[in-house]
């Protein structure tokens, strides 16, 4: 099996990048599944029916989230609907929505890390309760854990080795170049990336980013402009459920 796992997509140019690119994407690499983190999609902050409806027509399978999912209120009733949009399992059980979506004998799970983010449920203690729990116990599972420290991704990659297919690293927008199988056959990267403007500041417009740093003053961050970078990773995943290979793509689109 091929899953192409895309860093999180940054407003329009993101989604524009999106639709150029999946579909050949999928065609050259012969991909079955495409995961992508929608959070940022709705104007750089945030997720709305619309834009998870643009993502889903590109190619894109399976839209996972984080700390920003709840910034349009539109979505929440879709959370719980039929199209295939997580939210972070770890939130508290009373939240909308769902955190792992079972397809075809592949588990989907969307964790959120807790240092530097919200005091969540233990993703460690939430990811064991459900593989635990969930039966037939599928044959490959994919984890996009959406977290700020590196320390934190590190571990659960590590705590998970064996168990998994895959966990790979969404939130910062900054790609890393630890994408590797891990001993016992999980393929781990900290951080995917973004499909962003690539001259940003993690997807926000430079100049004001800049300015707020300079005056610690609150204002609104746009999206930026420009050439696009576009983050991914692909995973090549064995019959046994262990992955095989974990390979960086990452195109640059000029243009607006």
């Amino acid at each position: 099996m091929k899953v192409l796992f895309i860093g999180d997509v940054i407003g329009k140019p993101g989604r524009k990048a999106a639709n150029a690119l999946v579909p050949g994407l999928r065609q050259r690499h012969g991909i079955d599944l495409v995961i992508a983190n929608g959070e940022n999609a709705a104007g750089g902050i945030g997720l709305t029916p619309a834009t998870a409806e643009e993502l889903l027509g590109a190619g894109v399978n399976v839209i996972t989230s984080g700390n920003h999912i709840w910034k349009h209120k539109e979505i929440v009733p879709y959370l719980e609907g039929h199209l295939p949009i997580l939210r972070p399992l770890n939130f508290p059980p009373a939240v909308p929505g769902r955190g792992y979506l079972l397809m075809d004998g592949t588990l989907v799970v969307n964790l959120m890390g807790r240092t530097f983010l919200s005091e969540l449920d233990c993703p460690f203690r939430a990811i064991d309760r459900l593989l635990d729990e969930i039966q037939p116990k599928p044959r490959i599972t994919l984890v996009d854990f959406h977290g700020e420290a590196t320390s934190e991704k590190n571990a659960l990659g590590l705590y998970l080795d064996g168990r998994v297919s895959a966990v790979v690293g969404t939130h910062t927008h900054v790609g890393t170049i630890d994408a590797r199988v891990l001993p016992k056959g999980t393929a781990f990267v900290t951080d995917i990336g973004m499909v962003g403007p690539k001259d940003s500041v993690i997807g926000d417009n430079a100049e004001a980013v800049i300015e707020r740093f300079l005056t610690q003053m609150p204002h609104r961050l746009s999206v930026g402009k420009g050439p696009v970078i576009f983050n991914s990773v692909l995973v090549e995943i064995e019959d046994n459920g262990r992955a095989r290979a974990i390979t960086r793509i990452d195109v640059e689109l000029t243009g607006k």
